[in-house]
């Protein structure tokens, strides 16, 4: 008897071991056979919590597949992505930005070919269209989860206190802070990425051209960035939006901002508190010179997506993942809108007849796909771009060089580094 007792714990033991495993490696956990495949992906604490509970519900569906996950903030996850590339050791199923098919797979074979899974991956809950931003050089390198766009959100009530409109026009957000400003209340506010696209938005209006041409390159020249620069400084100047590097998202609850440029799939993070709180938050208009042109200058994209490593050893049970995580009712269920509004048929059925269509997110979301968008080009969210953008802005507004300098340096550094690479 002690002698099998001492042989039941050393098996029980050598599973629980064999049980760990190794990425994309088949394990053996209480005598059956697993196939373990990797998923990372960014988030929030909201959205780490209902993603473990997926994972766990495609487990419970598909006992022989075992998911590790890996997954934190936003930040420093670009960086982790770009060295697990760039050594082959990414996850199996991962979340991407879509930036990073030009970034690591801009001949399409950087990622796994998701078509010769669609016995797997039910692609008919997608339009040709929709499918198009995953396509890099003939291959369907990715699944967009829902679209994005920036969007001017505009706290109603504090506008009211003030007696003033919901703004439509640059011209109304001056009169704005002509107001608020003396209660040190800026109108609008934006984090750099938001506000560089603002600018541009602003700087296509007024020069009646797009930022880039038809094949990638720069079409602004150094006078239209002078525009650019000109006009963030008297945003600045006259008190309508703080220097990037002085916004503070907590602001937004503590109504020292009257509303922000922001990402569809930032609405309900960043206006929850707010309107919990009985405030009366809008979704304006995109903004422009007449208040009439809507959607002028302005770019929408595939909010994130879903990829298969081009290494992954389990193609099939990584797209079986993929497709639960893009199509199922489990998890249209547990995520909602929370990436924004599912492009999935499917998912997107599922809330609609659950009465999930609805809030600040998917009034963001009709807003954005009511206006004639156009597709953001990956370059202009290269993070170093825009840093450098506002290093060369600030260059200027602190005196340090003058307009004309600032802004040839910038488009110097531009051209070198980011479009003629």
């Amino acid at each position: 008897m002690t002698i099998f007792r001492k042989f039941s714990a050393l098996a029980i033991s050598a599973a629980m071991v064999l049980s760990v495993g190794c990425t994309g490696k088949t394990t053996t956990t209480n005598q059956r056979s697993q196939t373990e495949i990797r998923f990372s992906w960014w988030g929030n604490d909201a959205r780490n919590k209902y993603t473990l509970k997926a994972v766990e519900t495609f487990e419970e569906l598909h006992p022989d597949i075992r998911v590790k996950c890996s997954y934190s903030e936003w930040s420093g996850y670009e960086t982790r992505n770009k060295i697990w590339m760039t050594s082959d050791t990414e996850a199996d199923v991962m979340q991407i930005n879509y930036g990073w098919l030009s970034d690591y797979s801009a001949d399409g074979s950087g990622y796994y070919d998701l078509n010769a899974l669609s016995d797997v991956i039910d692609l008919s809950n997608f339009t040709d269209e929709q499918l198009s931003y995953g396509i890099r050089n003939g291959a369907l390198n990715a699944l967009p989860i829902a679209m994005n766009s920036e969007n001017v959100y505009i706290n109603k009530s504090i506008y009211d206190s003030f007696g003033l409109a919901v703004p439509k026009t640059w011209d109304d957000l001056f009169a704005a802070a002509a107001v608020m400003r003396q209660n040190n209340i800026y109108p609008l506010s934006a984090a750099s990425k938001s506000m560089w696209l603002y600018l541009i938005a602003y700087t296509e209006q007024v020069q009646n051209k797009k930022i880039l041409k038809e094949d990638g390159s720069m079409n602004f020249t150094t006078d239209d960035i002078s525009v650019m620069m000109e006009f963030y400084k008297r945003l600045v100047d006259e008190k309508v939006m703080p220097l990037v590097e002085h916004y503070e998202r907590i602001k937004l609850d503590n109504e020292e901002y009257a509303g922000a440029v922001a990402w569809v799939s930032d609405a309900e993070s960043y206006f929850g508190d707010a309107i919990s709180k009985g405030k009366e938050i809008i979704v304006a208009d995109q903004t422009t010179v007449n208040g009439e042109s809507v959607g002028e200058g302005w770019y929408m994209k595939p909010a994130t997506m879903y990829a298969i490593s081009k290494d992954t050893d389990h193609a099939k049970e990584a797209g079986m993942l993929l497709d639960f995580l893009m199509n199922s009712k489990e998890m249209a269920e547990l995520q909602g809108i929370e990436k924004g509004i599912p492009l999935s048929s499917s998912a997107r059925e599922t809330l609609s007849k659950n009465g999930m269509l609805s809030g600040i997110q998917f009034e963001a979301s009709e807003k954005m796909d009511s206006a004639p968008l156009s597709e953001l080009s990956a370059v202009l969210e290269n993070g170093g771009l825009i840093d450098d953008f506002f290093a060369a802005a600030t260059d200027y507004i602190y005196d340090k060089k003058n307009l004309s300098a600032a802004a040839y340096a910038f488009c110097q550094k531009a051209d070198s580094d980011y479009f003629n690479k």
